[in-house]
């Protein structure tokens, strides 16, 4: 190799921003799940109106689940990718084409009533496939083959915004659709997966510093190998079959699954710091998702299924989410692997959003107010990020 990491970072004399891929898709993506929320509300109440070709709930679904999630995937790739691999990361002008790239794709879906619907969908998914080969080319040439799965599930994400995109073209109500049920079930899996190494992992290694006794289960041994094709098999009949009896009886035992893989990690002992115990809070989601919308399928009107899904989306998805961004950025800007009041707050707002959510399916007769604290807090969630990590992201740092 003929430069370090540290070499071609500090070769780059433009914005700081386009030093590593975490830096503007994290910061990007949490300023989009503000601003996403902040227009939706007065959209979901008649008083804002964009023109977009997505009903309201079928715009405020998409972007969350294929333009948020896919610039976090984006950052999370794009430093971890290299770290996989021993290759050089993306930096510079390459960096800042795919970020061009995932904001007209935000700017597309915005105003897709004034474009051809096959337009918006290429605008959509030109970066999450550019970004597939990007990842894919440095996965083969890396010669990393345990990680292709990564990649899959990226492609499964990709078709599944697709699939969202014909739904919608064709006058369906996308926010039910199979593709976003494709999306967010990939979505799920690679929270299962990708959580699955760090949060044992992260873990051990904290519980160890601190000379603990019991650690947790190393990562994906049989055990888990069983969890994880019990949540995929749940996933695929989710997609497929939405309310059949076989897919909720899947459902509940993929929750039952992972929710015995998670007290594997001792996440119990790991009160004392923030950063690592919401790691545990936010894999937590997956399977009460995953119990919740079983249950909503077997006993109907239990959980509302809209509620009983942003378990997953704002509980899991959200939250994991931001665990990782806020540990990623203070990893790699030289900052104390420790959360400070800021960063709990932020995760507190997380947390509220989904169980406010979650609960406005349980009771529809408060589900206006309801609706809107868990608004109000997902924006104080993800505008406390880009407040907080901000500075830090736009911030020359040397890697040492």
């Amino acid at each position: 190799m003929s430069r370090t990491t540290s070499e071609q970072m500090r070769a780059w004399k433009g914005p700081a921003l386009l030093t590593y891929g975490f830096r503007p898709f994290f910061l990007g993506g949490a300023v989009w799940a503000a601003l996403a929320m902040v227009l939706w509300v007065p959209m979901l109440a008649g008083a804002l109106t964009l023109p977009t070709a997505f009903d309201p709930v079928s715009w405020h679904a998409h972007e969350f689940l294929f333009g948020y999630l896919t610039a976090v995937a984006a950052g999370f790739l794009l430093t971890a990718v290299p770290n996989w691999t021993g290759r050089l990361p993306i930096v510079g002008w390459r960096l800042g084409v795919l970020a061009v790239f995932w904001l007209v794709g935000r700017l597309a879906v915005a105003v897709s009533a004034e474009l051809p619907a096959a337009a918006v969908a290429a605008l959509d998914l030109a970066f999450p496939l550019l970004l597939a080969l990007a990842i894919g080319r440095e996965i083969v040439a890396g010669r990393n083959w345990r990680n292709l799965i990564v990649l899959a599930l990226l492609a499964v994400l990709t078709l599944g915004n697709a699939l969202f995109h014909w739904e919608a073209a064709r006058g369906g109500y996308a926010a039910q659709g199979a593709g976003l049920r494709l999306g967010l079930g990939a979505a799920i899996v690679m929270i299962g997966l990708i959580g699955g190494r760090i949060v044992p992992s992260f873990t051990r290694n904290w519980l160890i510093r601190r000379g603990a006794g019991r650690l947790p289960a190393p990562p994906m041994r049989r055990f888990d190998k069983i969890a994880m094709a019990g949540l995929i098999l749940a996933c695929l009949a989710w997609v497929a079959l939405p309310h059949a009896l076989p897919t909720g009886l899947l459902l509940l035992f993929a929750g039952l699954l992972h929710l015995a893989r998670l007290a594997r990690w001792c996440g119990h002992r790991t009160l004392a710091e923030p950063l690592v115990l919401v790691l545990h809070a936010g894999y937590l989601f997956l399977p009460l998702g995953a119990l919740a919308m079983g249950a909503e399928i077997l006993w109907p009107g239990e959980f509302g299924s809209a509620g009983a899904q942003h378990l997953w989306m704002a509980g899991a998805v959200g939250l994991m989410t931001l665990a990782v961004m806020t540990r990623a950025t203070l990893g790699h800007t030289g900052q104390t692997l420790t959360a400070g009041p800021a960063t709990v707050a932020i995760y507190a707002a997380a947390i509220v959003a989904a169980l406010a959510r979650f609960a406005a399916g349980i009771l529809p007769d408060e589900a206006d107010w309801l609706v809107q604290a868990a608004g109000a807090a997902w924006v104080l969630a993800f505008a406390g990020y880009a407040t907080v990590y901000g500075a830090a992201l736009l911030r020359h740092r040397p890697p040492s």
